[in-house]
């Protein structure tokens, strides 16, 4: 696998975003606009649940699920762009919470009765 394959996938987005390329699906996206992009993004979204809802239930694969996530990545990384925020931010969040130790989640107490 290539470590960089979400930063040569960005500079694809990017490229798309600014030459445009005939017949190109993400420059489709850029030319709808954000409305378009938010909500293909909401639409992977679900599709990803229900997928891997699918795989906990046996009716579904692994396969089904990665391309779900997959789809879900790049329409991400399209609204990134679309908003003139690198996907490298996003990557740099991600790093800098994998550096941070003893990070453990307090899980607050509901009253369910209430």
């Amino acid at each position: 696998m290539n470590d960089n394959v979400l930063l040569e996938l960005e500079k694809v987005v990017l490229q798309r975003k600014q030459g445009g390329e005939e017949g190109s699906y993400t420059c489709y996206l850029f030319e709808k606009g954000i409305d378009k992009i938010l909500k293909k993004v909401g639409e992977e979204c679900t599709e990803t649940v229900i997928a891997a809802k699918n795989v906990m239930a046996g009716s579904g694969s692994n396969e089904d699920l990665a391309g779900e996530i997959a789809d879900l990545i790049y329409h991400i990384m399209v609204m990134t762009a679309q908003c003139q925020m690198p996907f490298s931010d996003v990557l740099a969040v991600l790093d800098q919470r994998a550096k941070v130790t003893n990070n453990k989640k307090v899980m607050k107490t509901v009253d369910k009765n209430s």
